[in-house]
Formats: structure tokens, C-alpha cells, sequence
């Protein structure tokens, strides 16, 4: 027990002694402080520093200052932090002494801060291996009340500003620089206060803002401004490597429950009022991504509301603007991996609202009524392209749009390559023009930000009027409506000629228009998909006259005059894919009316005319029509020459023509054989009746081709062969039949005709019979047949290759009907009729010169006699008058 008070009464005596030593150390430093500090630091430190009160505990680490003043003793030195200003009250609350005296770093848990008014001047920058990376200074928190405070960079050019600041920052965390990928400071809480807040971190731009205050972990910014420090120009001539100088100002932005921690900053309810943003780009190349981005930002929610944005080309042309644009992000995150793409960051839902949107590229100036963007659908309203320029080297769009709407099903960027999948395009009242390029550049197709397949599910154009010209030969579609179904884009098509394919199709057109350089082609009606095909009331006619068309070929050539009132087909094709194919079951064409004009006075043309075998064998895909009818139909064939008055004229009346087969010889499979039945009346008179085939594997070419016309007047080919010929035919022909076979050589073959009284009247000039050259002609023609006439061959018709299939039919007719009527010797005495005939005129033609001097001597010989008739009469009558005079009166 003695001992146990001994051992108290020591404790009690050492910690009493300790007290007071304390106690006294307490008071020692603080009259130290008070009378000698500012002396020590202004004698150990850059600056000079006063204050009215000093009170510091060193149990709880506590200082407390008023009236305190701050200056630096050398002004002009850059080496070391330049302090100048005063502060009304400090204090600090744990401050840590022996970190302080013996480890030379500041550690606080609390640092308050009343009224301060301070400049601060950053020092010059060192290099990286002169830093110390551990912090000399550990704040836990931070409080100011009614700051002013400036800071400026060793040039003496101001960094930050702000006046009137409240801060309270709670549990303030520093890292070290070495602590690599992580934010230099963290912190729990905050709220903050200011004016005119004013931040250059760099020579290109200054931030400022004209008030900043906290409510409820919400920040709220009012005038934020990103001001360029210099003009454009001088931006491009320092900044060479740069891409883009930004201006932009908010009225209003405000976030909400900021946090950071490691290299992970959160953002909630991020809201931009008013913000007006103009960029100036450049010509400079977008860098190659060299480092990665060491944070992780997420912002919950960001909204931009009632946007206004301003793209300027390098030259000064607007790029792309857009007014009272509304722009809402949900869940935004961008981190190392999403910066890797092309779009920096990742986003959850996503929607775009704005008006008066302008784009224009190298071509064309695109712009927007209204847009609405998110990612399942898109809406443009009242849209309109127009071209910036006058080119041939690009096609060229000119057209206004009601509205597009689109519903995605899928569009991002995968491994930074563009990924989409449409549901649904609908174009609403397209208007307008297409111009297409006359002279494309060609340029090869880079697919290397593409990830295939791209799908469009279905495309609708609806209650359109669209016109396509190239080379002043306008398509128009009038009321066009379209639909377009199941589009695919994969990488094997996507590098060929066309790169998509297509699962169906359908389009219909009112009042279709199509102009070539020498016609107009029209229909009321057009319909086409996959499958079937119908043109309506299809007209095609000239856009010259005869006599035009015949100065504007150089060589002959014929002219068309087409109307159609109805024109279908029924099977399956495929014009877009990479192998086309055309597989029709049935094509018919109705009441067709067809006038063929040909012209003799132009050059011929020379050049080879393949027969229809060759023809069709010539297309390059594969084509088959199963069966072809053209139905009720009329033909009409006139041709003119240089000396014809007018043109011959040929007429088909009621034409019905089937084809069965046309083929390019292509589609495996299928017969190659191409049988052809005609019937007509011709003339509008004569039955007529053809049967044609003709092999398109065949490559000589070879055909068959028979057929007979019946009850035929001469006089109704009259229409032909006056003007032509100038010959008259008279009599009746009952029946001309003819067969021929021949190949891409000629052809051989038989005619036989039965025919009575045929004869034939030679015209004048004037359209009247020459009634000599009419007998001396019917002398050779045989005019009756008889009952059971012969056949004559055809034999050795060589084909002129530079003229079409039917004038070697023409040929063999001719040879088979100067045979039947002037006898097999045809050419023989085809010579001799034409000898007789051209005797006969020169004897004419001989008389008539006779008859005409005759008629001049007589008429000489008879104004002689008149003359001496005359010049009698004149002389009887002077002698009259002369006796008169000398007459004797009568006597009275």
C-alpha cells in the first residue's frame, strides 16, 4: 500500500512537471510567435509577413491569425511562388508540428480562410527531374469565406481570377505525380461560390464565367464563355498542327453531385442553357491516337437545350449550322477503350431536336426544317438539297423533301467501324432532280471503316415527282411511289460493280417522261417490281420533224413514231446484282401503233447490221422471254428518197405477232430456238401470214422464214411504188407464197404467185400515164398466172451486211417476182426491158426535140410572112393617101 502512494506521488509529480513544462512551452511559443516569426520568415523566406493576432495550441495543433498581410521581399524573382495580398482571419485545426519541423511538410486537417485578398504569382517551370513528386502541403479541408484571389503565370499574365469566392471542400485528398492515370486531387463534398471567374490554362483560350454557386451538390455556372485568345488566321500560322479553334458561351450550365476518386470522375444532371458554339476548322489531318486516355468519365445525364452551332470551312464558307438544337445524353461514358473509336465515348439512349439545320459539302447544300435524332429512329422535316456547284465530274442532287423517317434497329461504331441495321426508310413527298455525272471520276471505294453486312430492311418513297437527267436527256417520274425491300451490304459485294443486293422491289409512276436527243417517251402509267411490269397509254415521238431528223443524221437512219395501250410482263429479274438476269414468262404488247420512217438522202450507213441471232446473242446476261404476243397492232413502213415525191408508204393493219423464246442464248437449260408467227392484213386489205425461226446458238446465224399473202388489188400497193418508182400497178394477186432458208452468207429459197390482169402504168412527172413506156413495159410483164402457177427458186442471194435482215428478205421477194413475172431469164430480160424501155425514151425524148425545132422553124417562117403582110398593107395604104391629095373635085 506505501508503495503503490509512492509510485502515485512520482507519476503525479513528473506528469505535473511535464504540465508545466508544456504549459510554458505553450506560452513560449506563442510570445515567440507573436514577436519573432514574422522576423524569422521574412529572414528564412522569400516574403514578409505581418499580422495584428497570433494564437497557436500545440496540444490540438491549432493556429489562429487576424489582420495578416503577405509580400514578397523580391518582387522580380520567377524561381519561387509570389505571394501578395492580405487575409482578415486564418486558422488551422490540427496542424501537424513535427511533420512540419522535421519531415518539411504542412499537414492540416482543417484550413480556414477569411476575406483573403490575394495575388499569386506561379514560378517559372522546371523540368521534370528537378520536381519532387511528394506534396509539401496536405489540406483535409478547406474553407474560404469572401475571397479575392488572382493568380498569374512568372510572366506576369493572369492564369485564374475570381472575386467574392466561398469554398468549402471536405476531405481534400492530394496525389503524388507520381501516382500515374489518377486525378491530382479527390475530394467528398463541396460547395462553391464566385464572380467573374476568369481561367487561361494555356495561350489559345480563356474560360470565364460571370457567377458560380452551389445548391444542393449542384453547381450552377451563369455567362459561361470559352473566348479564342487569337484571330483565325493567327491561330492557323502558330498553331500549325492544331485542327480546330473553338468559340463558345452558355448562358446557364449546372451539374450535380461531382465525384472524384482515383481516375473516375462522375457527373449527374449536366445541363447546358443557351450554348452557342462556332468552330474554324482547318486543313490539318485528325493525328494518329498516340496515348491513352488515363480517366473514366461518367456523366448520368447531359442536356444541351436550345443549341445554337456554327462549322466554318478553311475558307470562310459555312460547313454545318443548326439553331434551337436540343441535345440529351443518357449515361455518356468515355474511358481508354471507347477512345480508341470513332465516336470517343459510349452512351445509352441518346436524343437530338433542332431546327434550321444547314450542311454543306464540296457539292451540295443540305438542309433540315426540323431533325429529330435518338437511337432507334430519326425524322428530317422539310428537307431540301441543292448544288453548290456546276460539274460533270459528280452526280448532282436538287430536291426538296417533306420528311424521312427512319427506324434503327442497330447503329454504332464496332472496333471503330461503322455498324448499322434499318428497319424502315420512308421518304415522304421527294421533289425534284437528280443531274448525273457525264464525266465520273473514278475513284476507288475505301471500305476499311465498314463493318459489314449493312441492312436496310425496308425503304418507302411515297407521293414523289422525280426527274433524272444525264446529258440533257431528262427521266421524269411523276406521283412516284416506291417501296424497296430487304437491301444487304456484305463485303464481297460491297467491293463489285453493284454493291448490295436486294430481296424485292416495287414502283409506279403517273405521267412518266423520258427524252433522248430526237424523242419524247411518255406513259400515263408505270408499274414495276420484281416480278411484273405494265406501261399504260406509252408513247414514243419525235421531238423534230422528218425534215430536221434527216439533217441531223449523217448517216440514214430511221426514224420512230410508237404509241402503245398497253405493255406487260409477267416472271422474275434482276438488273442490280453483279450476275443480271431477265426471266420472263409472258410479255404482251397491245394495240401497238408503229410508223417506221426512213430517209434515202443521207450517207448509207456502212457499218455491219447483225442479224436478230447475233443480236440477241450479243447481250451480255442471261435473257429469256418465254412467250411475247403483240396483239391488234399496226406497222407502217415509209421510205424517201431523193427522187421519190413524198415517201413510199407500207401498212401492216391488224398485226399479231407471238415469239416464243427469246433468248441471248445464255440461260442454261432452255432451247435456244426462236419461232416467230405473224399474221396481219396487208395493205389494210390482204391476209398475210409469216412463220419465222432463227437459232441464237447458231453462229452462222442461219433462219428459215415462210408465209403467204392472199387477195391482194395491186392498186393498193400503189402507195409504195409511185412515189418510189414512179410506176402504177393494176390487177389482182390471189396468193404469193414464198420460203426461204439462209444464213449470215444469204439465202436461197421459192416463190410462187398467182395473180390475173397485172399490169402496170409508167407515170410522168406529173402523176399521168406515159401510155408508150406503159405498153412497151406490160410487153414483158407475164399479167395472168393461170390457175396452178409454178414455183421459181430463189437461188444465190447474197446478203449486203450492211444493211438489215429485211432487205435480204426484200431481195429474195424481188428475185422471185421478176422471175415470176418476166420469166426465169429474170436478169436477162430484166435487161432487156429496161434497154427497150431507155430506147423508147430516147426515141421520145429524140421526137420531142424534132417537134420543138420544127415548131421553132415554123413559127420563124411565120413571123416572116407576117412582116411582108404587114409592110404590103403599109405601102397600099401611103398610095391610098397619096391619090386622095391629088383627087379631082366633082363638079358641081
Amino acid at each position: 500500500m506505501i508503495m503503490k502512494k509512492k509510485y502515485l506521488k512520482i507519476f503525479s509529480i513528473v506528469a505535473g512537471i511535464v504540465l508545466l513544462l508544456f504549459i510554458f512551452a505553450n506560452f513560449g511559443l506563442n510570445f515567440w510567435l507573436k514577436h519573432h516569426l514574422p522576423n524569422y520568415i521574412k529572414s528564412q523566406s522569400e516574403y514578409v509577413v505581418t499580422y495584428k493576432t497570433l494564437d497557436v495550441d500545440l496540444g490540438t495543433g491549432t493556429v489562429f491569425s487576424t489582420g495578416i498581410t503577405i509580400n514578397n521581399k523580391n518582387p522580380d524573382r520567377t524561381d519561387k511562388i509570389g505571394l501578395q495580398g492580405t487575409v482578415d482571419t486564418l486558422s488551422v485545426a490540427r496542424l501537424g508540428f513535427y511533420d512540419m519541423v522535421f519531415n518539411k511538410t504542412i499537414n492540416i486537417s482543417d484550413l480556414k480562410l477569411a476575406s483573403p485578398n490575394l495575388n499569386i504569382i506561379l514560378p517559372k517551370s522546371r523540368d521534370k527531374k528537378g520536381r519532387t513528386n511528394k506534396n509539401e502541403f496536405a489540406f483535409k479541408n478547406i474553407t474560404i469565406n469572401n475571397g479575392n484571389i488572382q493568380v498569374y503565370q512568372s510572366t506576369k499574365q493572369k492564369a485564374f481570377s475570381v472575386r467574392d469566392l466561398n469554398l468549402k471542400v471536405e476531405n481534400l485528398q492530394m496525389n503524388d505525380d507520381s501516382m500515374q492515370n489518377k486525378l491530382p486531387f479527390t475530394f467528398d463534398h463541396y460547395t462553391v461560390n464566385g464572380k467573374n471567374l476568369f481561367v487561361r490554362p494555356d495561350n489559345i483560350y480563356a474560360f470565364t464565367a460571370k457567377y458560380m454557386s452551389t445548391k444542393e451538390d449542384q453547381i450552377s455556372v451563369k455567362e459561361l464563355a470559352v473566348i479564342p485568345l487569337l484571330s483565325y488566321q493567327n491561330f492557323k500560322r502558330f498553331y500549325p498542327e492544331k485542327r480546330n479553334l473553338f468559340d463558345f458561351k452558355s448562358s446557364e450550365m449546372e451539374f450535380k453531385n461531382i465525384a472524384l476518386k482515383d481516375n473516375r470522375i462522375n457527373l449527374q444532371k449536366v445541363r447546358f442553357e443557351n450554348p452557342e458554339l462556332k468552330m474554324f476548322t482547318t486543313n490539318v489531318k485528325s493525328p494518329e491516337k498516340k496515348k491513352n486516355f488515363p480517366y473514366e468519365v461518367q456523366l448520368d445525364d447531359v442536356l444541351l437545350n436550345n443549341a445554337k452551332i456554327n462549322i466554318v470551312k478553311p475558307n470562310g464558307s459555312p460547313l454545318f449550322s443548326a439553331g434551337n438544337l436540343t441535345l440529351n445524353i443518357n449515361q455518356l461514358v468515355m474511358n481508354e477503350e471507347t477512345a480508341k473509336g470513332n465516336i470517343p465515348f459510349q452512351y445509352n439512349d441518346f436524343k437530338i431536336v433542332g431546327k434550321q439545320i444547314n450542311y454543306v459539302s464540296n457539292s451540295e447544300n443540305v438542309k433540315a426544317g426540323a431533325v429529330s435524332i435518338s437511337p432507334k429512329w430519326a425524322d428530317f422535316r422539310n428537307l431540301s438539297v441543292n448544288p453548290t456547284v456546276s460539274t460533270s465530274d459528280q452526280t448532282l442532287l436538287d430536291f426538296t423533301v417533306q420528311n424521312v423517317n427512319l427506324k434503327i434497329k442497330e447503329w454504332n461504331f464496332r472496333d471503330r467501324k461503322l455498324k448499322f441495321n434499318i428497319e424502315n426508310i420512308l421518304v415522304n413527298g421527294l421533289n425534284g432532280k437528280i443531274v448525273g455525272a457525264e464525266h465520273p471520276k473514278t475513284k476507288k471505294p475505301n471500305f476499311e471503316g465498314v463493318s459489314f453486312p449493312l441492312i436496310i430492311k425496308n425503304v418507302n418513297l411515297k407521293n414523289s415527282n422525280l426527274t433524272y437527267s444525264k446529258g440533257n436527256q431528262p427521266l421524269i417520274l411523276k406521283d412516284l411511289n416506291a417501296n424497296v425491300q430487304n437491301i444487304q451490304w456484305d463485303e464481297s459485294r460491297g467491293k463489285g460493280t453493284v454493291p448490295f443486293t436486294i430481296g424485292f422491289y416495287s414502283l409506279s409512276s403517273r405521267n412518266f417522261k423520258y427524252e433522248t436527243k430526237f424523242y419524247h417517251l411518255s406513259s400515263s402509267l408505270l408499274k414495276w417490281n420484281k416480278n411484273a411490269a405494265q406501261i399504260s397509254n406509252f408513247a414514243m415521238k419525235p421531238k423534230v420533224s422528218r425534215a430536221q431528223f434527216i439533217r441531223m443524221i449523217p448517216t440514214e437512219k430511221d426514224l420512230y413514231t410508237i404509241t402503245a395501250n398497253q405493255i406487260s410482263m409477267k416472271g422474275n429479274w434482276d438488273f442490280l446484282s453483279a450476275q443480271p438476269f431477265l426471266k420472263a414468262s409472258q410479255v404482251t404488247l397491245g394495240e401497238v401503233n408503229a410508223n417506221i420512217f426512213r430517209s434515202k438522202i443521207p450517207k448509207d450507213d456502212l457499218t455491219e447490221k447483225p442479224l436478230y441471232s447475233k443480236l440477241l446473242r450479243s447481250i451480255k446476261f442471261p435473257l429469256l422471254i418465254e412467250n411475247l404476243d403483240l396483239k391488234n397492232s399496226v406497222l407502217t413502213y415509209e421510205e424517201d428518197t431523193k427522187k421519190s415525191d413524198g415517201p413510199g408508204t407500207l401498212t401492216f393493219n391488224r398485226f399479231n405477232m407471238n415469239v416464243k423464246n427469246i433468248n441471248s442464248g445464255k440461260m442454261k437449260g432452255n432451247s435456244s430456238v426462236v419461232p416467230i408467227a405473224i399474221n396481219c392484213l396487208f395493205m389494210n386489205a390482204s391476209p398475210m401470214n409469216v412463220k419465222w425461226t432463227f437459232n441464237t446458238a447458231d453462229l452462222t446465224d442461219s433462219f428459215s422464214i415462210s408465209g403467204n399473202v392472199g387477195d391482194l388489188p395491186a392498186a393498193r400497193i400503189n402507195p409504195f411504188i409511185e412515189p418510189y418508182l414512179k410506176i402504177r400497178a393494176t390487177g389482182f394477186i390471189s396468193d404469193l407464197l414464198f420460203s426461204f432458208k439462209g444464213n449470215r452468207e444469204g439465202l436461197t429459197g421459192s416463190l410462187k404467185m398467182k395473180h390475173e390482169n397485172l399490169k402496170i402504168s409508167v407515170l410522168k412527172k406529173d402523176g399521168e400515164k406515159n401510155t408508150v413506156l406503159s405498153a412497151v413495159a406490160n410487153i414483158f410483164v407475164k399479167s395472168n398466172s393461170g390457175n396452178y402457177p409454178e414455183s421459181v427458186e430463189v437461188e444465190k442471194v447474197e446478203r449486203d451486211k450492211t444493211k438489215s435482215f429485211f432487205n435480204l428478205f426484200w431481195r429474195g421477194i424481188e428475185q422471185g417476182l421478176k422471175k415470176t413475172l418476166i420469166g426465169k431469164n429474170a436478169p436477162k430480160t430484166e435487161k432487156t426491158i429496161k434497154e427497150t424501155i431507155g430506147n423508147t425514151k430516147s426515141a421520145l425524148e429524140e421526137n420531142k426535140k424534132v417537134l420543138k425545132q420544127t415548131k421553132l422553124e415554123v413559127a420563124e417562117k411565120t413571123g416572116l410572112i407576117k412582116e411582108k403582110v404587114q409592110q404590103t398593107k403599109e405601102k397600099i395604104k401611103e398610095k391610098t393617101d397619096f391619090e386622095k391629095i391629088f383627087k379631082k373635085k366633082p363638079r358641081s
